[in-house]
């Protein structure tokens, strides 16, 4: 359920809110503008207590139940007569003051369904998710791509995107595969668009979304381009150092044969023009 619409001007605190959005591997890769009457507006703490209690009252299934005089077995014979005993007057062993008697006033089945106006519903919802929106708990990624259902997977993908404590996901109608990979963590809880509701997201630390499941998107996704792994590139720049630094040495040794033949040389020029010197 789509809180937009229910929300009066007055009530939103902002006028645009943005929301990153993420690969698995915890990268950015654009942003997603979002409806500020779902994401940006005054968290109204009455109406979420109210809608909260009243969908906890709902849960209850009321099937608790009590006997009353009338439905406990036996007490049908007047346990003495009505005068010359000194007791007490007494028609029934099954009356409520007596061990094993019935229950007066006792619980029955009911229902304790409340009414709630579905735009209470709407704006408690858009207070809750605002709430988390402002104290940046809204996380929102590309896509669940995991291949196969598996609970590590699941995790790891989790730590990555640096979300610790309980972590509600919200999926889609495609998303099997990621159900069935978060099903067994203990700390998620799991629900569709048409489902998530205020205390969900209130008793929760993270709201997931992916690009398909969040609700109140508007304008075009910005796209950011992640910045790659330099260490691919580095290698072959490392692997070429020793060659430079050979080939450096190399030269060097030939510049010493070099300096030395030449020294080698004025010496014999050297002894020559003794020898022709001597008378």
């Amino acid at each position: 359920m789509s809180p937009a619409g229910a929300v009066r001007a007055s009530r939103v605190v902002v006028d645009e809110v943005a929301v990153s959005r993420r690969r698995l591997d915890g990268a950015v890769t654009g942003t997603v503008s979002v409806d500020p009457t779902v994401f940006g507006v005054a968290p109204n703490k009455a109406v979420m207590h109210q809608v909260v209690t009243a969908q906890l009252a709902g849960a209850r299934s009321g099937t608790h139940s009590t006997r009353t005089r009338a439905e406990v077995r036996g007490g049908g014979a007047k346990p003495w007569r009505q005068k010359g005993t000194g007791r007490a007057r007494a028609g029934s062993t099954r009356s409520p003051i007596w061990v094993g008697g019935g229950i007066a006033h006792g619980p029955k089945p009911r229902s304790y369904a409340q009414r709630t106006p579905r735009k209470m519903v709407r704006l408690a919802l858009a207070s809750a998710l605002s709430d988390r929106m402002r104290e940046g708990r809204i996380c929102v990624v590309d896509a669940w791509t995991f291949d196969e259902p598996r609970t590590k997977e699941a995790a790891r993908a989790l730590d990555r995107l640096g979300l610790a404590g309980s972590v509600l996901v919200v999926l889609g109608p495609d998303d099997e595969v990621a159900w069935r990979s978060f099903a067994n963590l203990a700390h998620v809880r799991l629900t569709i668009p048409g489902e998530l509701n205020t205390y969900d997201v209130l008793r929760s630390d993270w709201v997931v979304f992916t690009t398909a499941t969040l609700p109140g998107a508007v304008g075009p996704i910005v796209e950011i381009t992640p910045p790659e792994d330099t260490a691919a590139e580095d290698a072959p720049a490392a692997s070429e150092a020793p060659v430079a630094s050979e080939a450096a040495g190399e030269a060097a040794d030939t510049a010493d044969d070099e300096a030395g033949a030449e020294e080698d040389a004025d010496a014999e020029e050297g002894a020559e023009g003794a020898e022709e010197d001597r008378p």
